[in-house]
């Protein structure tokens, strides 16, 4: 392997967060047993935000983001892989702190890695990335909670973005009758396409939403965006019903009383895909190769090089960005 390759570089001068691809060094990167050469990354909310030096993510520059890789495995010190054996890694402080995937190389612990299932591409498995691993580790709570597609209607909140339009997916093919929440109207039939048995606007989901408790709808929700859009559809669950809860591209902020748990019994579930444990994480991953895979994976998805991703960070951070976008570092 040559001893130099290419990664995003963000850096801060005078003030100002500025990106470019620059030339590094295998000796550039951190301490870590699994050294892997990246064939993809992909775009997530963090990546952003991380690349456009908003604080909450990365507390050091200059920085190369990337919280997803996959790729194939150069060396690994301890054993726990052998060279050539293709690798996912997310989550942990991947692109946050640790050089990201926006690298052709990067280093980490050995932890940090799954096996790529046979029946996932490197590509297909960054078409679902972190977005699809939470997506999942969603689903697994609210089956793990009862929640069964003969019970009644599942919400997806924010289902245009990377993780609701694959949580479309995926609960779409378990079988589940998905309704999709979403602001653009334009996009309509780009859900359907994934699943989407219902279509309702925001509009119509915060309809009363001031109000202590709301008609039930929901047998489910899986909410990306937080903020009013999480509390309208906590108010507005079955009795007995799970809502799970893993962003807040609306707000972090939870405008609620807690008449829903105490006169409905709805249980709030936390979905975190960074620290989860690595055995869910194995069981997950095979899930999302296997009976879970959706549909349409491959239609779900952009991909961009390296040096194309400038366009993509401000899309993603005002809610207009579709489905997923990849980032091709094979040649960057």
């Amino acid at each position: 392997m040559s001893n130099y390759f290419h990664a995003l570089v963000t850096e801060e001068k005078d003030g100002q967060f500025v990106r470019q691809i620059r030339e590094r060094s295998v000796n550039d990167l951190p301490e870590g047993e699994l050294l892997v050469k990246v064939h993809y990354s992909s775009l997530n909310y963090k990546d952003a935000l991380s690349a456009l030096g908003r604080p909450g993510v990365t507390k050091r520059y200059p920085h190369t983001p990337g919280i997803d890789a996959a790729g194939e495995v150069v060396s690994c010190a301890n054993g726990a892989f052998a060279a050539g054996d293709q690798v996912i890694v997310t989550g942990y402080d991947l692109g946050m702190n640790t050089t990201g995937g926006y690298s052709q190389y990067i280093r980490v612990p050995s932890a940090w890695a799954v096996r790529l299932p046979k029946e996932l591409t490197l590509r297909e498995s960054m078409i679902l990335g972190t977005a699809g691993l939470t997506a999942g580790l969603s689903l697994h709570q609210l089956a793990r909670g009862g929640v069964r597609p003969e019970g009644g209607e599942v919400l997806v909140t924010g289902a245009t973005g990377g993780v609701g339009s694959i949580a479309v997916s995926i609960l779409a093919k378990a079988g589940y009758t998905v309704v999709a929440a979403t602001g653009k109207s334009s996009e309509h039939e780009f859900l359907q396409a994934l699943g989407a048995r219902h279509i309702i606007s925001r509009e119509e989901l915060l309809r009363d939403a001031h109000h202590p408790l709301l008609k039930t709808r929901w047998n489910g929700v899986l909410d990306v965006v937080g903020g009013e859009m999480l509390a309208a559809a906590i108010k507005s669950t079955n009795y007995g019903g799970v809502v799970t809860c893993c962003g807040l591209a609306a707000s972090p902020e939870l405008p609620l009383n807690v008449f829903p748990f105490i006169l409905r019994a709805v249980s709030l579930v936390g979905i975190d895909s960074a620290q989860c444990p690595t055995e869910l994480r194995r069981e997950v991953w095979q899930r999302l190769a296997g009976e879970w895979r959706p549909e349409h994976l491959l239609q779900t998805a952009t991909e961009v090089p390296l040096d194309g991703l400038e366009e993509s960070f401000h899309a993603i951070l005002k809610g207009e960005s579709r489905g997923r976008t990849v980032v091709n570092l094979i040649d960057a």
